[in-house]
C-alpha cells in the first residue's frame, strides 16, 4: 500500500475510533474495493492530513458541503468524526445554520436529522457500555 493510503488509515482511525475503524473500510470495499483505497489515500491520506487549518474546522467544512448536496452518508460519517475532532453540539449546529441560509432550511432539517441519529447512536452505545 502507498504511504498515502497508510496516512489515510491512521488519519481515518483516529477520527472514526480504532474500534470502529474495521466496519468503515469494509463498508467503502463492501462492492468495489478500488473505491476505499482511493477513499483512504486521497481523503484520508492528502486532503484530511494538510496543514492549514485544524481538523474541527476541517470537519466543520466538511459538514457544510455534504449538507448543502445532501450527501446522507458521508453527512452522518462527517458528523461522528466532527465530534471527535472536537467540534461541539453547538458548534455544529451553528454550521447547520449556515447551511440553512445559503443552501436552504430543508438541507439544513436534514443534516439536523442526521445528527439526532449520531447523538442517538451515542447514547445507546453509551447505555450499552454503562458510561451513561
Amino acid at each position: 500500500m502507498s504511504s498515502d493510503y497508510e496516512k489515510g488509515y491512521a488519519q481515518f482511525a483516529r477520527m472514526v475510533g480504532e474500534e470502529n475503524i474495521g466496519k468503515l473500510t469494509a463498508r467503502l470495499n463492501a462492492v468495489c474495493p478500488d473505491f476505499e483505497t482511493e477513499v483512504v489515500s486521497v481523503v484520508g491520506g492528502r486532503i484530511w492530513t494538510r496543514g492549514g487549518i485544524d481538523l474541527k474546522t476541517r470537519s466543520l467544512c466538511s459538514i457544510c458541503v455534504l449538507a448543502a448536496l445532501g450527501r446522507n452518508n458521508a453527512l452522518k460519517l462527517n458528523l461522528q468524526m466532527a465530534l471527535r475532532n472536537g467540534a461541539s453540539i453547538e458548534e455544529i449546529c451553528e454550521a447547520i445554520f449556515q447551511v440553512a441560509a445559503y443552501a436552504g432550511f430543508a438541507a439544513a432539517w436534514d443534516a439536523l436529522e442526521r445528527l439526532q441519529e449520531v447523538l442517538e447512536d451515542i447514547r445507546t452505545d453509551d447505555a450499552a457500555d454503562g458510561t451513561e
